[in-house]
Formats: structure tokens, sequence, C-alpha cells
């Protein structure tokens, strides 16, 4: 290490350098009133855009409104009996939930526009049923009409007011007088002061088709001050006073700068070269969170130049894309000393879009007075080591998942063994009964019939028992000419009670013109099985529950699609909805749909997944067509 020369001798200050500070205030003062009065008036054009959007977003809720209640309407129009008369009409349930939500009156017209039935006698106005208050009704009616079958219509009358107050949210409310206006402006019903402002923001906008002849009007309740009428022009003179006596005192101290400048090179150049030789980044930041320092080994680490970094605040280049809010909050609590002192771990961006995997340590950054001016961090990459670790950890889950797996399929083939005895026994004793009674001149036939459908459904549940056992002991799928429609046929066959009784609409939709395919009928059947009572399940709750079988040739296979109305899929692809142990129900155990991608990829095929015709999901499968050997 050199020792430094001597400092040379400080030199006063040339020119008018010293005025510099007073005339880029100046100039900033005036570059500030120039940008208010342009803030005022795009402020002013924000509002007004504002307020033409929020008129245009309650025509919206407006026209909904209306249309929901055309549609009721329109549904009790279809629904009305041939003889109708006010006694019957009040007893329509339609008719009692509308006058007691927002109509007036319900009258029933013949072809003629006679009055055929009419509720109430005396339309009373109903009571406000909304949170929205202050909405003045204005004393008119509105109507919707809907044509009946036999001649005649059906017209329905409701307050105006009542569709604001349905359909006016309260921050709306807030913000906006509103006003429903005719074509001449005259006042319908609204919200707030119901006379025209001139001096406001406002805006108009037709309602039609919904109300015939009919506006929605807003008018906002506030307008701004103008910058000049606010306190900033203190606050800008009394800027311009400090710095002017900020200006008196630059000259002495720009002589004190002079003598202390070359120490300060000196001592960053020496304090540059330490923190070039290391390999761990340093970035230094101020109270406020600004970056005030960064190593080359730091810009090196994430890529960026140091005249992108310093003097930035947060969030800085470097960080994800996503999670800024968090980050911004780790952020403050270091500032504030709740770092943790061994350490902490984050995710970083490098600027070619490389993800980047660090650990921080941060320290206070302590002036010649002991007093602190910001934090030091030290930052390590971390990246590798972390990629080793979640190597480790998905060879662990891995081999946990396998273990599990084999574990089952023991477990599987133990049961279908230990099954094969009982139902072996089953059916013998079957065969026995009936032999028995058919010697013994036994003429029942419903009982015989019974005796005989146990016996083959034992013998059908021994022979399934056995393919399930063949293919969890990794044996191939017992592969002949099968008909899909026959297979689908006994899968329902085995379901249809069940479903009938959870009130399940099963429809087969599939016609005797479809190819014949190469496939084990009895895995078949019991993928049909599973996938057919999953989309029973997802249909609980819904009325009515529907499910869908069909099938369609594609290529050189058949796809066969089960559809249901349920919940759908939710953005879950077929890789979650089949991964071991992966289920959404309460008693499930989440092989199902794992077991039936084995079986159908067994067959070589695919099982998919995607929304259905029906508003539920589609889960479909293919199956390799018969072809007959030449």
């Amino acid at each position: 290490m050199t020792a430094a020369s001597p400092l040379p001798p400080a030199r006063a200050p040339r020119g008018a350098a010293w005025a510099w500070p007073l005339l880029l205030a100046l100039a900033f003062v005036a570059a500030l009133a120039a940008w208010l009065q342009w803030s005022d008036a795009r402020d002013a054009e924000q509002a007004q855009a504002t307020l033409i959007a929020d008129a245009l977003s309650l025509e919206g809720r407006v026209a909904s409104w209306v249309g929901d209640e055309q549609g009721r309407v329109d549904r009790l129009a279809a629904a009305l009996p041939a003889r109708i008369d006010d006694a019957t009409l009040l007893g329509l349930g339609a008719v009692a939930r509308g006058l007691q939500r927002d109509w007036i009156s319900v009258t029933v017209l013949d072809a003629g526009n006679r009055i055929v039935a009419h509720v109430p006698e005396q339309a009373p106005r109903p009571e406000p049923r909304s949170p929205a208050a202050g909405v003045d009704e204005g004393g008119v009616s509105a109507h919707l009409s809907a044509p009946l079958r036999g001649g005649g219509k059906i017209v329905v009358r409701f307050a105006p007011a009542l569709l604001l107050r349905q359909a006016l949210p309260w921050w709306l409310a807030r913000k906006y007088d509103v006003r429903l206006v005719d074509g001449l402006g005259q006042f319908i019903a609204g919200s707030g002061d119901p006379r025209p402002s001139t001096d406001r923001y406002s805006h108009r906008v037709s309602v039609e088709p919904a109300l015939v002849d009919t506006w929605l009007e807003l008018t906002a309740r506030e307008v701004p001050l103008p910058w000049w009428r606010t306190a900033l022009p203190p606050l800008m003179a009394a800027f311009l006073a400090l710095t002017a006596a900020a200006t008196a005192t630059l000259r002495r101290q720009m002589r004190e700068v002079a003598r202390t400048e070359r120490e300060w090179r000196t001592e960053v150049a020496w304090r540059r070269a330490i923190e070039d030789a290391l390999t761990v980044g340093l970035r230094g930041r101020d109270l406020d969170g600004r970056v005030t320092h960064v190593s080359r080994a730091f810009c090196d680490l994430v890529g960026y130049a140091p005249e992108q970094l310093l003097g930035r605040l947060p969030p800085m280049p470097y960080w994800p894309p996503d999670g800024h809010e968090v980050r911004m909050q780790r952020h403050l609590r270091n500032l504030a000393g709740g770092a943790p002192r061994n350490g902490y771990e984050t995710q970083w961006v490098r600027a070619d879009g490389t993800p980047l995997e660090v650990m921080i340590f941060e320290a206070p950054l302590v002036d010649a007075l002991g007093a602190q001016v910001g934090w030091m961090g030290s930052v390590i990459d971390i990246t590798e080591r972390r990629r080793g670790e979640e190597r480790e950890r998905r060879q662990v889950e891995a081999l946990a998942t396998q273990a599990r797996l084999t574990m089952l399929g023991e477990v599987a083939s133990a049961l279908a063994h230990q099954l094969n005895q009982p139902l072996t026994a089953i059916t013998g004793y079957s065969a026995g009964v009936l032999r028995s009674l058919e010697r013994a001149g036994y003429g029942d036939r419903a009982v015989l019939a019974a005796l005989r459908g146990l016996g083959e459904q034992a013998a059908e549940a021994g022979r399934i028992v056995q393919h399930i056992r063949g293919f969890l002991t990794r044996r191939a799928p017992q592969r002949e000419r099968c008909a899909i429609a026959e297979v689908a046929e006994r899968a329902t066959r085995l379901l249809r009670r069940d479903l009938e009784r959870r009130g399940v609409e099963l429809r087969l939709d599939l016609g005797a013109e479809l190819p014949d395919v190469d496939a084990d009928p009895v895995l078949i059947e019991q993928v049909l099985i599973n996938l057919v009572r999953n989309a029973a399940d997802e249909t609980a709750g819904t009325a009515p529950a529907l499910v869908h079988i069909g099938a369609a040739v594609e290529g050189e296979a058949l796809r066969v699609a089960v559809d249901d109305n349920g919940g759908g899929l939710q953005g879950r692809p077929i890789e979650a909805l089949s991964a071991p142990f992966y289920t959404t129900k309460a008693e499930g155990m989440g092989m199902g749909l794992a077991i039936c991608r084995s079986v159908v990829e067994a067959h070589h095929g695919a099982l998919a997944a995607a929304p259905g015709p029906l508003g539920g999901a589609r889960l479909s499968f293919t199956l390799p067509l018969f072809r007959q050997a030449s």
C-alpha cells in the first residue's frame, strides 16, 4: 500500500456557479406550475372519461335488470293457463314473488286488449327493498309485456325507482347524482339532486331498447379545485425563498467541498479495489431504500450495469414480475431493522430472464460520526445448491409414490384373490339351489329367474375380479373384438338403479353403425363405470342432472366421451386429475382416474379432459378399431 499524495490547495469557485441552484429552482417551479396546469386538464379529461364509462356500466346493469325481468315475464306468459282470473293469477308463484319483489301490478289482456285478470286490484307502490337509499321515485311507472299463446298479452308494471335501487351500486350513488329522464329531459326517477347541474361534470346515455325514450344521466357530486386555489402556490413560494437562502451559503460550502474532494476520491478508489477482489456481491442502500452502491460482483450476479441500479428505489429490476407486494413488505421490514441476523433467502431474475436463488445478509451502514446512514447487504448465489436440493426432494417423492403404488397393487391383487373364492361359492350355491328347485317341480318363474340372475352376476363379478387381478399383476389385457355399445350397456345396467336414486339422467348415444374396437371388454366396462360415477358425482346439486355417453370415429381409433352438466374442470388438466392419490372427494382414494388412464394406455389409447357441450366436463378416451387379420 502506498501513501496518498498531498492534496492540492483549495481554490475559490469561479464565475456564478453557486447561483445555479436558485436558477434551477426557478425553472423547477415554472415547470411544476405548467405541469400542474396540464395535470388539471388531464384530470378533467379523465374524470369525464370515467363518468362516461360509469354511465355505460350503469346502463348495462339497467339493461341487464330489465332483461332479467323481461325473461321472468316471458316465462310467466309461457306458463299461464288458458283460463285465468284474478284469483288464479294471484295464486301463481311467479306472480306472487314478482309482486313481493319489484312488480306493482300484473294484468292479462285478451286479443282485443280487454282486461281478463288484474292483480292487485289497487296497485300499491312497493316498499323499498334495497339499501340504495335516497332514490326519488318520481311518481312514474314503466311496464314489460309478453304475448300469450292463445292471443292477447300479459303486462307487468314496475316503478323505475325500483330499477335504480336494484342496479345502482352504492359507490356510484356516492360519486354521482343519478337521474332517469325522458327524451325532453323531464325527471322520471333518480338519486341525489333531481335538478340538472351546469357547473359539474355530467353525461347522459340512452337506455333503449330496455326502456323506450328513456335516458340515464350521471352528474358528478364534486368538482376538484384548480391547483392555484390550493396550498401549492404558498409552498412553491416558500421553496423559492428557502432555495435563495441556501444559495447564499453555497459559496462558503463549495470551498470546503473542494478541500475534501481529493480525499474522498482516494478513499473511493481504495474501497473499489477491495470490493472488486471479492466474489460476494455487495449492495448499499440508504435509509429510504435507494441503491447507493453496488460492487462489480453484484452487477455480474444480476446482469445489470451499475448505472442501471444506482439511485433506484423498489421495485428493483431484478425482482420477479410477480409477488411485488410480498417483496415490498420484506423490503420495508429490512429497512426497519427486522432483517434476520442469519440472513434470508429470496428469488431474483437476471437481466437475461434466468431465475436466481440468493442468500442475503443485511448489516447497518454507519458513518464516521456513528450515525446509521443506510444498510449494506452481502449477496451469495445459492442457485446450484437449491437445484441440487430440489432434485433430491423430487427423487424422494418419486420413490415414495412408487412405493405406495406398489403396495396398492399388492393389496389389490391379494384382495382380488380372496374375493374369487366366495364368488365361486356363491355361483355354486346358486346353481345347486336352482337345480334342486327345478327337480322338485318348483314353478315360481320369478324366483327361478332371480336365482339364474344371481348366478350370472356372481360369475360376471368373478370374471371382473380375474381381469382386474390380471391387470394389476401386469398381465396384458385380454383384447378381443367387441362393440362399444354392448360394453356401455352392461356398464350402465349396473349403475342405473344408483343413478335413478340420485336423480341423474343417463343418456346413451351409441349407434349400431359404430365400428367394433379391439379391447378388453371387462376393463373398458370398468373404465366407463368409473367415468360415469365421477360425472354423476360432479352433477350433485344440479337440476336436472344429466350424464351423456357418446362416441365418434377419429382416424384409426374410436373416441368414447362421457359428458356432464356439473361444475366443470375448473382449469385442472388431465395430468392433475389422473395423478395417483389426487382426489376432490372426502371419501375418495385418488386412484380411480389413475387406474382408468393406465387401462386406456394399455390399449394404446389416451385419456383426455376438456370442457363439455353440456356446460360441465368431458372426459374421453380412445380405443383402436378392430382390424381383421389378413
